[in-house]
């Protein structure tokens, strides 16, 4: 019995001990617990970390791969460059990129570089590429104003851009602006970064490169600009066509006086100097020959027709003469400020052709800046009595009518259209050519009737006249409208002595290794269009206008 007692104790004990060790497992368990999750945290931590990096790497591979081709900076493709010149050889526009001489950073006056740096990018030496102190403080700023105001781009993330990239604003392309950045530091020093910036960058007017700028806007190479000239500059870079000095020139001295004022912060200048750059001596952009850019937007319109495209630089030799374009812009000036004024015209056009057709002078407006539109050869308008040279015409060629033919001036009824002459005087028998003296529109719509409005349409088409023309009654009166260019054109046929006439801009064209690419052949045009008989009849009216009749305020003193 004792021994069975103490097995069952034993048994007990056991149990006992069972259910002890089973109370306290579910402790030790926790404990443990705990100490798994944060075990669990940092291995999804590094697991987490390497995959990011790894995702990282994979992006900036993409694109780094996806990166433009990074071949020399002196050969990387530019927009060509088109140059009109006038008769004499001198430039007259330029379209697409102008690109002046390459300048080295040494033969640039100090005043210029420095400039660009102060309101630009002032730790560009300091710098690896990105500005992350000037960046945080863009952040600030831009948060503080609510909108954008300062921009975190340094030098060479606007060369990688101008270079390399668009202008799109999305993080693809910011992306990849960083990392050609990172690029260009490491394959150039800084100066040479800064020499191909100041080569390349846009100063506006179709102008890349401080040369370029500097012989567009002040007329001399970027080597001598003053200190005024080059904190002007460096202003343009922001924005270039806004602060344009040649059409908004209190926006440009603005931005100048503030970048000058951002050399002196920096150190660059003194207060002394930059007051004495701001004198009223200070130098003054030139301006351009903005009148000339009425025929240098004809000219470009054409250019493409000859050549099939515009791949590459070239330069056109024009017809225009800078003397006579002097003197069409003072003559047109007159004509606004004295009868212009009191009809209230505010514009005009004028075009003057060779006898060949080659246009000389070229003035589609009053003001190339204010206005771009070209009134010599875009703008539609009523002829009036200038058309009545193709009615005289007609019935020369198709009516049987010769100077002395007599008609009757008197008044004439066609359906319920009654035309008159100026100012209802009417002269009863006249012969044709004091007609056409007196520019008398009975007389001229009895001519329509005899030959017809289509016969008159003929006859116009025939001497250049491209416009739809009405072939109504109106027609002998010029109520059907034409461009100035075309109507021009057909009176220099007269001139021409019957050859027919297109009027023309360009003589030729030429690549950067001066070979031609296009020349005018000699004589080109529509041939004879009149007979010498009808020649010699429509300038004996002419003669007689001019004499003694309507036009005789053209005459000239012999």
């Amino acid at each position: 019995m004792a021994e069975v007692k103490k097995a069952a104790q034993r048994a007990r004990g056991a149990a006992k001990g069972r259910g002890k060790r089973s109370a306290t497992a579910p402790k030790r368990k926790q404990g443990g617990g705990g100490r798994s999750w944060w075990r669990r945290l940092v291995v999804w931590s590094l697991v987490a970390t390497i995959w990011g990096g790894v995702g990282l790497g994979a992006v900036l591979l993409w694109y780094g791969y996806t990166l433009p081709e990074l071949g020399e900076i002196s050969q990387m493709t530019r927009r060509p460059n088109v140059t009109l010149l006038a008769r004499d050889g001198s430039a007259i526009a330029s379209f697409g990129g102008v690109y002046g001489t390459t300048v080295e950073l040494a033969d640039l006056p100090p005043a210029l570089p420095r400039a660009v740096l102060a309101i630009e990018d002032r730790r560009f030496y300091e710098h690896f590429g990105i500005d992350l102190r000037g960046l945080a403080r863009a952040v600030y700023e831009n948060l503080r104003k609510g909108r954008i105001v300062q921009g975190g781009s340094t030098i060479t993330q606007q060369l990688a851009k101008n270079l390399f990239l668009s202008s799109d604003r999305t993080y693809h392309r910011k992306i990849r602006e960083v990392l050609l950045a990172f690029w260009l530091e490491r394959k150039f020093t800084k100066d040479q970064i800064l020499t191909i910036y100041l080569n390349r960058v846009y100063f506006g007017a179709g102008a890349y490169g401080v040369d370029a700028a500097a012989r567009h806007y002040f007329g001399k190479p970027a080597t001598e600009v003053s200190l005024y000239e080059a904190a002007l500059l460096a202003g343009l870079l922001k924005a270039p066509s806004r602060l344009n000095p040649l059409r908004n020139s209190d926006r440009a001295e603005a931005r100048t006086a503030l970048v000058l004022a951002a050399m002196a912060d920096s150190g660059f200048i003194s207060d002394r100097q930059m007051a004495r750059a701001l004198a009223p001596r200070a130098p003054q952009p030139l301006r351009g020959k903005e009148s000339a850019r009425y025929f240098a937007d004809w000219i470009m319109a054409q250019v493409s027709d000859y050549l099939g495209g515009i791949d590459q630089d070239i330069q056109v030799a024009t017809t225009l003469d800078p003397k006579l374009q002097a003197i069409a812009e003072r003559e047109l000036e007159a004509v606004l400020a004295g009868e212009g004024a009191k009809l209230r015209a505010g514009q005009a056009a004028l075009v003057s052709l060779a006898p060949s057709g080659a246009v000389l002078a070229m003035l589609g407006g009053r003001d190339y800046a204010v206005s771009q539109f070209n009134r010599a050869n875009q703008a539609l308008r009523q002829p009036g009595s200038a058309f009545k040279l193709f009615t005289y015409m007609a019935g020369l060629e198709e009516g049987g009518l010769v100077p002395d033919s007599k008609l009757l001036d008197a008044p004439v009824r066609v359906g319920d259209w009654r035309p008159r002459n100026y100012a209802g005087k009417y002269y009863g028998e006249v012969t044709l050519r004091e007609s056409f003296a007196r520019s008398l529109n009975s007389v001229a719509v009895r001519v329509a009737l005899d030959v017809g409005p289509k016969k008159i349409a003929a006859a116009a088409r025939r001497l250049g006249i491209t416009s739809d023309l009405r072939p109504d009654g109106g027609l002998a009166l010029g109520a059907s409208e034409v461009t100035l260019l075309e109507l021009t054109g057909a009176y220099a046929t007269f001139a021409n002595r019957g050859a027919g006439v297109w009027p023309y801009g360009i003589l030729e064209i030429r690549d950067a290794r001066g070979e031609v690419l296009y020349r005018r052949p000699q004589g080109a045009g529509p041939g004879r269009v009149m007979s010498p008989r009808v020649i010699e009849q429509m300038t004996d009216l002419m003669t007689a206008s001019v004499e003694w009749g309507t036009g005789k305020a053209a005459k000239l003193e012999r």
